[in-house]
């Protein structure tokens, strides 16, 4: 599926830095589409855009060993440590150096992929696994998480394809809600290392997309984007802003009355 012109894009503030991150094996695929379409749209409104095609770099998932090429042989791996370890001596493998660079650089991290059995797909999961090592995204040595993390001033956005309709993942749908299920995203890596996360934007029924629900998606696209340093982030609570315990559990009465679930970790407006 090929991008149509985008369209005009609003006049440009400050000038932007930003990351996408596209995970999809196929490059005629609407995913492809999504993020040519983003990059040049970004591009035309002022802004710098660097783009990591997961795939086009064949980028390796797994983490092991031999991200940290000092960690000797026959050590065990405490991943948590050696990553820490090898973050701060600057001595990673130079694919997740170069990633960590990409991140640093950025002003806003854009992550476009299909949903696949309620997640980022394997080689996307692996990115972060790799990337998001301790000393850079989390760790003892850096700032605290959620909302002091490390990355903290840049804005992040998820643009996910799924096949099913829109109604199944509402309140009442079987999938659950969109924003539950992309949670360990948006409050896990997003909030977690400081990133503030926008509402994400998703296009569904993607399997058979018409041309004009595709012109459509693409019109909505740009509006997010154009909003992505504007548009107010979603409003996770703060660790440190007094709404939690030392255990890091929600005190008793900070909730509004009858929320529940995920939504407790969200400030009621």
């Amino acid at each position: 599926m090929n991008a149509t012109t985008p369209p005009a894009p609003s006049s440009p503030s400050t000038p932007q830095k930003i990351l996408i991150v596209s995970a999809h094996p196929d490059g005629d695929s609407l995913n492809a589409s999504l993020t040519d379409f983003a990059a040049g749209h970004l591009r035309a409104a002022g802004h710098e855009v660097r783009v990591s095609d997961l795939y086009a770099m064949k980028w390796k998932a797994t983490v092991g060993a031999d991200d940290f090429p000092d960690h000797g042989a026959d050590e065990r791996l405490h991943v948590m440590a050696a990553s820490e370890e090898a973050t701060l001596a600057g001595r990673l493998s130079a694919d997740v150096a170069a990633e960590q660079e990409k991140v640093r650089w950025a002003d806003a991290v854009v992550l476009q992929f299909p949903m696949w059995w309620f997640s980022p797909p394997a080689i996307l999961k692996g990115w972060i696994d790799r990337v998001f090592t301790a000393g850079f995204g989390y760790g003892p040595k850096v700032p605290p998480p959620y909302s002091e993390g490390p990355l903290a001033g840049r804005r992040a956005l998820v643009s996910v394809t799924a096949g099913a309709r829109e109604t199944s993942f509402s309140d009442r749908g079987i999938h659950g809600r969109l924003a539950d299920v992309l949670y360990p995203v948006q409050h896990g890596l997003f909030w977690f290392t400081g990133m503030a996360p926008v509402e994400p934007f998703a296009v569904y029924g993607a399997n058979d997309l018409p041309a004009e629900r595709f012109e459509a998606a693409q019109q909505e696209y740009a509006r997010r984007l154009d909003g992505l340093f504007t548009d107010e982030p979603v409003p996770f609570r703060t660790l440190v802003g007094g709404d939690y315990d030392h255990d890091m559990r929600l005190l008793p009465g900070a909730e509004a009355p009858g929320t529940s679930g995920l939504d407790l970790h969200v400030r009621p407006s």
